[in-house]
């Protein structure tokens, strides 16, 4: 797999590029926003690791200028803002995840991957965690051949979990990608569609899939 990682910080971009290689990853490295532009209008890579605060062209410009002209490169964003507003305008723009410095390196592991993961699935069409699947274009949704009705709101938020199957995901994660609202308002929404789904995809079914990490979030796992 080959990673672009645009971060201006010589020294975090040294230590990321030597994890990741060591790693089997193929790292090419930029130290500003216009030569990361550069190098992917010339080359193919399988993922971005993108700062925000990149010299010459911020991370969130050249974000939005890679979704203008189609580029689907799965992009995850590395910065040390954290506040609500910044997270939502970096997933609006089109960031695949989001990594608030500092972090640990085997989370930035975990995060590629699951990335990777998902945009294997989206090549594929097709969404699926142990005898569940959905499919996106047709919206269909089954458990061991069986169909399974959702409303739109379940639909999207089985999606996000689908697309992060094996990984926690945060309530505040989820609010902002499927209801796309900050947290704070939606507090408690999360709980309600997460019982939603359990009723529909775990319930009539020999094993569960939703699983809640409390005091975290929820993952979409099988432990058969």
């Amino acid at each position: 797999m080959r990673l672009l990682l645009a971060e201006d910080e010589r020294r975090v971009r040294a230590f990321i590029a030597r994890g990741l290689s060591e790693e089997g990853f193929q790292v090419r490295e930029s130290g500003d926003g216009l030569e990361a532009r550069n190098l992917l209008e010339t080359d193919r890579f399988d993922l971005l690791l993108l700062d925000w605060m990149l010299p010459a062209l911020s991370g969130l410009d050249l974000l939005r200028s890679m979704r203008a002209r189609q580029d689907i490169t799965p992009v995850i964003m590395l910065t040390a803002r954290d506040a609500v507003p910044d997270r939502t305008a970096a997933l609006n723009a089109g960031a695949d995840d989001y990594l608030v410095k500092p972090f640990a390196f085997d989370e930035l592991l975990a995060r590629i991957r699951a990335v990777l993961r998902r945009a294997a699935g989206r090549a594929s069409g097709m969404l699926k965690c142990d005898d569940l699947t959905l499919d996106p274009v047709t919206r269909r949704v089954q458990r061991a051949g069986r169909d399974i009705r959702l409303t739109a709101r379940e639909f999207s938020l089985l999606q996000f979990l689908l697309e992060h199957a094996g990984e926690v995901v945060s309530r505040a994660r989820i609010v902002e990608a499927v209801w796309e609202h900050d947290y704070e308002t939606f507090s408690n929404v999360v709980e309600v569609y997460i019982r939603y789904l359990r009723a529909k995809i775990d319930e009539p079914f020999p094993h569960r899939l939703i699983h809640t990490s409390r005091g975290v979030g929820y993952s979409l796992r099988s432990d058969v």
